[in-house]
């Protein structure tokens, strides 16, 4: 497995844009200087696929002839022997090749030792302009959501970059330094999630614009009850 790829065993990936929309419509549960995470309990949608032919012709119409030759069977003899050699018997089609098609739609049956947890990453380019700052960024999130994994709740999980990592202070596009910053930032992202936490987040009225600096400046984090369980899931 090289870096950045999931344990398919444990963490699956989110890849249908529909999922994606569902999980951000949720509140956002927990974010950092630069990330935010979003969870869904249950399970991606499931694939529609047609499991029959299309209906025939009504019979009596122009196409009712046209469909019964479309559709009916080959019952002439035909020789199996190849000129090049024996027969190498049927040949898998390209469509058997993908995943076998649920018996009924609507319904995603659970392969046995699949995972229950799904990873969405969404890096926006205004906030990683160069494509190779978005790689990494996405590398360090799956590296640490995989390490994470077994801890987490079962459902669909989405980590999304919120604001741009500071140029000024990381001024080549991928650096280690860089690497480092993020990684440490989603490891104690990913450490509250497996602890339960959530953040509060206040609704925001209608037609009131976002003032950010001062309130979150002045925001003092509350102070612990006592010793916390080590939950620390760190790769």
């Amino acid at each position: 497995m090289t870096a950045g790829d999931l344990d398919s065993s444990l963490l699956g990936r989110i890849v249908r844009p529909a999922d994606y929309v569902r999980v951000l419509a949720t509140p956002m549960r927990l974010r950092s200087p630069h990330f935010a995470v979003h969870h869904l309990a249950g399970r991606p949608l499931p694939l529609k696929r047609p499991t029959g032919r299309p209906p025939m012709a009504p019979e009596g119409s122009a196409n009712a002839v046209a469909d019964a030759l479309v559709h009916a069977p080959v019952t002439a003899s035909l020789s199996t022997e190849l000129s090049t050699g024996a027969d190498l018997g049927s040949p898998t089609g390209v469509d058997d090749l993908q995943d076998p098609v649920p018996p009924t739609l609507g319904e995603t049956p659970t392969p046995a030792g699949g995972p229950d947890r799904w990873l969405g990453l969404v890096v926006p380019k205004r906030h990683a302009r160069r494509a190779v700052t978005r790689t990494l960024v996405k590398r360090q999130i799956r590296n640490v959501a995989a390490a994470c994994a077994p801890q987490l709740e079962p459902g669909l999980w989405v980590v999304r970059q919120r604001s741009p990592f500071d140029t000024k202070q990381f001024p080549s596009a991928a650096s280690d330094a860089l690497k480092e910053a993020a990684r440490a930032e989603l490891r104690a992202l990913f450490d509250r999630a497996v602890r339960g936490e959530r953040d509060r987040v206040k609704p925001r009225p209608a037609g009131e614009a976002s003032i950010r600096g001062k309130s979150a400046r002045s925001a003092k984090p509350k102070p612990s009850s006592g010793p916390a369980e080590d939950t620390s899931c760190a790769a």
